[in-house]
């Protein structure tokens, strides 16, 4: 009924850690693809990390390569997003994705790319 529900956003200081959690349901719970996209006040919503259902492969975006970590437990229908080191610029709205569409192209690709999004949940990162 809800395709993608996240969880797990707040406040926390700079160098701290949090971890966010997506629940897939009906469609969405056997999707080829889920991961995370985000958008800061006055930017573009961008790819932050993926990971495929089969082979379990994995793209993160430049910025978070090294502090974040993506996973997914197949049998809860759920992804992780393991946030470490956090920074101030890594505060926005993190939105949960799932269903890729047909791609050439690897990495995380574009939002127009994915069927299905969550409503997302606040993530604030002070220095």
């Amino acid at each position: 009924q809800v395709p993608l529900v996240e969880s797990g956003g707040g406040s926390v200081q700079a160098g701290g850690s949090l971890r966010l959690s997506c629940a897939a349901s009906g469609y969405t719970a056997n999707s080829n693809c889920m991961g995370w996209f985000r958008q800061a006040p006055g930017k573009e919503r961008e790819g932050v990390a993926i990971i495929y259902r089969s082979g379990g492969s994995t793209f993160y975006a430049d910025s978070v390569k090294g502090r974040f970590t993506i996973s997914r437990d197949k049998a809860k229908n759920t992804v992780y997003l393991e946030m470490n080191s956090l920074k101030p610029e890594d505060t926005a709205v993190y939105f949960c994705v799932a269903d890729r569409l047909p791609t050439l192209v690897g990495g995380v690709g574009l939002p127009n790319e994915y069927n299905y999004w969550g409503q997302g949940t606040q993530v604030t990162v002070s220095s």
